[in-house]
């Protein structure tokens, strides 16, 4: 398998400190079945800030040290953005990182809880620069919970989205299990990863997600998320059903899903 997103690379945030933790998160994937790991430290979201040079250099260190190992797990480059209005002339600028460098796909971090007013002309500016925006765990922002048209809306105009395995299997309840359940359903998500930070609270989880994946939607679906990473990091364009709306139903005068 292949995880396009993780926080393995040691120091640079809220994910591995050491390089000991690199070594352990990538021995814990190797177990779980991930051969490729995206490693996407946080960039410019209040707490952490992390260039395009120092990612690489990162990046190409881990490499090494896993080599030195046996550890047979490759570590691609990536960054994990938060969203800000300049994120196309950061990325023109070369100080933002697409993912494997030059894939042309590029993670889009909202904050947990709203969606900033701007964001559908952000992604519709990154595609006219060239640019295939992923939003990351949209299953986890309760705006887009509360109201899943956004997310419809950004995925009809062509953005791509990406949900957490741990959602997937359960991790984070039951709430954000059923809204994940329902974005792959109505095709609004296109590549699961793990969004690892640790082996403890926030490991790798994707053979349990792909399970479920496969167990409630069935080997087309399975094997779509499986080629969509792969297509990922080849830069070419990733299977994009068309999506359509969650359905709420009406119960007592209250929306549920």
């Amino acid at each position: 398998m292949i995880d396009i997103h993780s926080h393995i690379l040691p120091g640079l945030d809220d994910g591995a400190q050491t390089m000991e933790d690199s070594v352990a998160m990538a021995r814990a994937a190797y177990k779980d079945g991930i051969r490729t790991i995206v490693a996407t430290p946080h960039d410019q979201n209040g707490a952490y800030e992390n260039t395009r040079e120092e990612i690489l250099q990162a990046v190409k260190d881990l490499n090494k040290e896993l080599q030195e190992r046996d550890l047979p797990i490759t570590i691609i480059p990536g960054q994990e953005t938060r969203i800000h209005g300049d994120m196309v002339d950061d990325i023109t600028k070369g100080r933002l990182l697409p993912l494997n460098e030059t894939s042309g796909y590029v993670f889009v971090e909202l904050p947990s809880d709203h969606v900033p007013r701007y964001t559908s002309q952000l992604l519709f500016d990154l595609q006219v620069a060239g640019y295939k925006p992923v939003i990351v765990h949209p299953e986890r922002n309760r705006e887009l919970i509360q109201h899943p048209d956004q997310l419809y809306r950004f995925v009809k105009n062509g953005a791509y989205t990406q949900v957490t395995a741990a959602s997937v299997a359960g991790k984070f309840g039951k709430k954000i299990a059923k809204f994940t359940f329902d974005m792959i359903e109505a095709n609004l998500t296109h590549f699961v990863a793990s969004d690892a930070h640790n082996t403890t609270s926030r490991s790798f989880h994707m053979k349990k997600a792909y399970d479920a994946i496969e167990k409630e939607f069935g080997e087309d679906v399975y094997y779509q998320f499986l080629d969509n990473a792969e297509l990922l990091l080849e830069g070419q364009v990733a299977a994009m059903d068309m999506p359509s709306r969650i359905k709420q139903k009406k119960f007592l005068g209250i929306f549920k899903r």
